[in-house]
């Protein structure tokens, strides 16, 4: 009987293992331009998690951010700008990173940490300067990646579009713009505005540059490109 009793109680943990809740950080501190889009933001990925049953907690408190890293699935930047952590925290950071963190980061989290090296190569490249706001053409670079299978051959939408320095050549590139339907690329045939890296240590990392307006958390493929690049990371 106690045999019985204990099978049972494998399964049970083994199954509540499976179906672990899945726990995302949204961090939004911004030391440079606040987005007035960031609750609108917020609120949309919100929204996405109760879909997906994930747990959010959101904070611009870099204290609060770090002490929370030990029982998060996804850390995701939205519209962080400027310095946002100071030197304990870039190290907590890291080592989350490093011991195999995930991390989604969405429109200025290119603009943020200039000063510090590892996270720009981490992050795959640093904001230089935006035209703007105006319709863009968006070519997909990987069809097949989940995170943009879901969108069409020529996707055409208004955002304000970054142009880039520093980009890490050891980037994958997800989508580019076309930058002979807008005005104000500099970034020339290769203007990558979405890319992912994989790590040795397990972790991942995407990024995605639209999400500068309120507006384009409201937009169907928009939004489903949020949610698939937080199933890439979870899954």
């Amino acid at each position: 009987m106690k045999r019985i009793h204990l099978l049972f109680l494998l399964l049970f943990l083994g199954g509540s293992m499976l179906h672990a809740q899945q726990n995302i950080l949204i961090f939004y501190k911004t030391e440079g331009f606040k987005h007035e889009s960031i609750p609108t933001g917020i609120k949309a990925l919100k929204e996405i998690a109760e879909e997906n049953t994930w747990e959010v907690t959101a904070t611009d408190n870099a204290e609060i951010f770090v002490s929370e890293l030990s029982k998060i699935d996804v850390v995701l930047f939205l519209n962080t700008t400027g310095d946002v952590f100071n030197e304990s925290q870039q190290k907590d950071f890291r080592n989350y990173i490093e011991e195999g963190g995930n991390f989604f980061g969405i429109h200025a989290a290119t603009d943020t940490e200039f000063d510090w090296p590892w996270y720009g190569k981490f992050i795959g490249a640093y904001f230089e300067s935006h035209p703007h706001i105006q319709q863009a053409k968006i070519n997909i670079e990987k069809p097949n990646h989940l995170t943009v299978s879901h969108l069409p051959e020529n996707w055409i939408r208004t955002d304000e579009w970054y142009n880039f320095k520093n980009i890490n050549p050891e980037i994958q590139i997800l989508l580019t713009l076309d930058e002979s339907s807008y005005e104000g690329g500099k970034n020339g045939n290769d203007h990558p505005i979405a890319w992912f890296q994989e790590f040795e240590g397990g972790g991942k990392m995407i990024y995605t540059a639209g999400g500068h307006s309120k507006e384009s958390y409201s937009e169907a493929y928009f939004r489903e490109h949020l949610e698939r690049c937080l199933k890439y990371l979870i899954d």
